[in-house]
């Protein structure tokens, strides 16, 4: 039987697990549930993907959205693995061609929205199929309190009843207290054991800044540190969205418009150019983003926060999910936060959870305006305590000065009182800096005592005061009446001296921001992009992905990630064995891909030369680059350690490897694999392993010939799990020995 390792090395490409993928697939492989907290990014996917080919049947996966589903069966399709969907996208016959293959056990994993997952006909359709697992993805819209709740997830528990003996997943990168809480209430995953990563992404850094021309900061932001690469802008409007796409195109920037008040088509076609083409940014309000898994997301953008630091996790966390460096960056004012807090008081909510969904706005805006470590207040929100400051946020790189603020507060509190408590920042500014306008004039309020008072601070400054003021909830916003600010109890602490206020020093610019060069270069051993030369090398193998992308219409990150490309710098492989360790590459992109790339690194190489110091290749897995047993990319001839010869030895012996395993000391798998190699050069009879009929042997050696030998899971669900994953690889090796 393959184990997880080799799916993750042979299938995905990657070289190891990480964080704890390895303990919930070895979980859910035993059959039992799991809760999964992972951040975006993280590798959630593969927890479910991969028990889904080494279990006996079908994964099933519940995920929210049809751009998603799409995305992920894709990619998985082009790893060499048999996935689909189920959706309203499919016609009717194509439909049936998935429940066919569904019902024939052919497909490794199958992905369908909520809705359809608990309709009484598909759960009937399930009934008829061996299920390996049910997977519950973005299982934080179960919550009624988290930001993204969808009804159709409360039914989910239903598998549980129906298919009580399936293990299940559930798996999200935001989940506060009480929305964990909900997913075990709701999902029935109180036995569940939790797998718990953390919420932290230290490949993102974090810029916030106040807002004072927010399109042109946005411009300057984009140009200095992400020049000709895929972002993503949010907006709070779908014409803020329309107006800051056409500006920035007009500024040289290709941008697009994506929001709920589109057609359907503009914004499937949006999407589809977004996850196809390069260079290119998406202006979005919220109802983009959840269905996008583009991994080169360079940076993601805010001209308004979000609601609340769950939805501003998730929203930024769609940067940098290739694990290379990405910028979060946000520019923020008083008017904004006003907006917001109108927006949950006018909505349709019952009280409660208008209440609820103030606490959430408070508590990220309390962490936009704090001098500290950003990344510590967004882990603390999710009960995750990060030891000393992160290093990679705008307030751990230039850390901001700080004052005592208690007279300038007093100062803006009381003037909101002399006032009449009926007027917004704009207006109360003016009156602090002594402002001979009009309604200052026709008001009288130019003979208040605080007019005039407050000449040692600039008006971006008082403005700053304001906003951090409500930030802190030491004055209140009448939403009711268009931003007004009024005095509340804690206002009154303030002016009678109880209490203290310490303020932050705005400071303009995206401070911290990456450079092009630190940005480009994301490998953890090697700085890839160095030189000029190295650019040219590197701009060459993205002309190369984006052409192959185009003719196969695939995103170009299912091709290669840019991790990937950046290893072809900085190893310059010229050998397929070379190219089989490069980081993504699996047997089916080996196959693929190889050659053309090694070609333009071949070409590139010989017009340039080789540099002094390039690295050695890393010796990371085996690929089996010469069509050789188990994906061995050595000769049968190498294959035969002195290891592998003694289990031979013993196995012609004894005839088994129960008994050859204890004598050795090794795992009975591991006996297995040297069998393998020992039955593919010939120095092995299958009867010294394995004690099958004759008419078994014709039986499974059939059904190699109908089901290929590339993977043994359709030859193993096809004889209804009778043999083991151990036995039939044995068997494919002789399979081989035949045809070679």
């Amino acid at each position: 039987m393959q184990t997880p390792l080799e799916i993750l090395r042979t299938v995905f490409g990657f070289d190891s697990f990480i964080g704890r993928q390895a303990e919930v697939i070895d979980h859910v492989l035993a059959g039992s549930d799991a809760l999964v907290l992972m951040p975006t990014g993280g590798g959630k996917s593969l927890c479910y993907q991969i028990p889904s080919i080494l279990r006996p049947g079908m994964g099933l996966v519940v995920s929210p959205l049809i751009a998603l589903m799409q995305d992920q069966v894709r990619g998985l399709v082009r790893n060499g693995v048999r996935a689909a969907y189920l959706n309203s996208a499919l016609s009717g016959a194509e439909s049936y061609e998935v429940e066919r293959a569904m019902c024939s056990g052919g497909l490794d994993i199958l992905f369908v929205a909520p809705e359809r997952a608990v309709r009484p006909g598909f759960l009937d359709l399930l009934a008829q199929c061996r299920l390996a697992l049910v997977a519950i993805d973005e299982a934080h819209c179960v919550s009624q309190w988290g930001h993204d709740f969808r009804p159709e997830y409360t039914q989910l528990d239903v598998f549980s009843q129906r298919f009580p003996d399936v293990p299940r997943l559930a798996l999200t990168a935001t989940a506060d207290g009480p929305t964990k809480n909900d997913i075990i209430r709701h999902l029935g995953f109180d036995r569940a054991r939790i797998f718990s990563t953390g919420y932290d992404r230290p490949n993102i850094r974090y810029h916030v800044q106040p807002k004072y021309d927010g399109q042109n900061q946005l411009l300057r932001f984009i140009k200095e540190n992400h020049p000709d690469e895929s972002g993503i802008v949010y907006r709070l409007s779908r014409k803020k969205v329309d107006q800051t796409a056409a500006w920035l195109s007009k500024k040289g920037i290709r941008a697009l418009p994506y929001h709920a008040g589109m057609s359907a088509d503009q914004r499937r076609a949006n999407q589809e150019r977004f996850m196809l083409e390069e260079k290119l940014v998406m202006v979005a309000t919220i109802a983009f983003g959840m269905g996008v898994d583009k991994p080169n997301v360079r940076f993601v953008a805010h001209l308004e926060p979000p609601k609340s630091v769950e939805a501003y996790h998730q929203e930024t966390g769609r940067a940098g999910r290739d694990s290379l460096p990405a910028d979060a960056w946000m520019a923020f004012s008083l008017g904004d936060v006003i907006t917001l807090r109108q927006m949950i008081f006018s909505g349709d909510a019952p009280q409660q959870r208008k209440i609820v969904e103030l606490e959430k706005l408070n508590a990220l805006l309390g962490m936009l305006d704090a001098p500290t470590c950003r990344r510590q207040m967004l882990l603390a929100y999710f009960g995750q305590e990060l030891p000393a400051p992160c290093g990679n946020c705008d307030n751990c790189l230039n850390p901001p000065e700080t004052f005592d603020g208690t007279i300038a507060a007093q100062k803006a509190l009381s003037n909101i009182f002399r006032t009449g408590q009926g007027f917004g920042a704009g207006h109360l500014t003016d009156v602090l800096l002594g402002g001979k306008n009009e309604r200052i004039l026709s008001l009288g309020h130019d003979k208040v005592s605080t007019y005039g008072i407050g000449s040692e601070h600039t008006r971006k400054e008082w403005q700053s005061i304001y906003r951090q003021l409500a930030a802190q909830g030491l004055l209140d916003v009448d939403i009711e009446g268009f931003g007004v600010l009024k005095l509340n109890a804690r206002s009154w602490e303030v002016l009678r001296s109880r209490q203290t206020v310490a303020f932050r020093k705005d400071q303009e610019g995206a401070r911290g921001a990456a450079s092009k060069k630190s940005r480009i270069a994301g490998l953890a051993e090697q700085d890839a992009v160095r030189t000029p030369e190295d650019e040219t090398l590197f701009e060459a193998l993205r002309a190369l992905r984006l052409q192959i992308a185009g003719e196969e219409n695939v995103p170009p990150y299912q091709i290669f990630p840019d991790r990937t490309l950046l290893e072809m710098v900085a190893y310059r492989p010229q050998l397929t064995e070379e190219f089989a360790q490069l980081f993504g590459v699996g047997r089916m992109k080996f196959e693929r891909y190889s050659q053309r790339f090694l070609e333009a690194i071949g070409t590139h190489i010989r017009a340039n030369g080789l540099p002094d110091d390039l690295p050695p290749m890393p010796q990371r897995r085996e690929i089996d680059t010469k069509g050789g047993c188990n994906g061995d990319e050595r000769t049968l001839e190498e294959q035969i350690t002195e290891t592998v010869r003694e289990s031979v030895r013993l196995l012609r012996a004894c005839h088994d490897p129960q008994q050859v395993a204890k004598e050795r000391c090794l795992q009975e798998s591991t006996i297995y694999s040297h069998a393998c190699k020992g039955l593919a050069a010939g120095m092995l009879r299958l009867s010294d392993v394995v004690a099958l009929s004759e008419d078994e042997l014709q039986q499974i050696e059939e059904q190699f010939r109908q089901c290929g030998d590339a993977y043994l899971k359709p030859v193993y669900d096809a004889l209804d799990g009778r043999y083991s994953y151990a036995v039939l690889g044995c068997i494919r090796a002789c399979v081989r020995r035949k045809k070679d």
